[in-house]
């Protein structure tokens, strides 16, 4: 069984700044892209940013400069700094995994999601 685990949500004032990150577990063999995505009430979930086993990095316009995504390739995790926040940036956040399990099937994985709140 695959897992993933985010952490790092909360409520943060305009301006201010938020690091999340996401845990793996479970059988693994090789985890390819990594990534963030976010969904507002009333919105479609969306990719705010990911990131491929080689560091190859991809970002939603919305947040390019304010945030960045990290990954540790030896733990199978993934941060996201998040700096100069907006209450637009108000949304739960979802990791997301390519994940290849030790007996061969590839997957797509989520976590549960983290709630992050930008308000005065």
């Amino acid at each position: 069984q695959v897992q993933l685990v985010e952490s790092g949500g909360g409520l943060v004032q305009p301006g201010g700044s938020l690091r999340l990150s996401c845990a793996t577990s479970g059988s693994i063999f090789r985890v390819n892209v990594m990534g963030w995505y976010r969904q507002a009430p009333g919105k479609q979930r969306e990719l705010v940013a990911s990131i491929t086993s080689d560091g190859s990095t991809k970002y939603a316009d919305s947040v390019k400069g304010r945030f960045t995504i990290y990954r540790n390739n030896a733990e199978n995790t993934v941060d996201l700094q998040m700096n100069s926040l907006k209450p637009e940036d108000t949304a739960v956040y979802y990791c997301n995994a390519d994940i290849i399990r030790r007996y061969g099937s590839q997957n797509w994985y989520w976590g549960p999601g983290t709630q992050v709140t930008v308000s005065s």
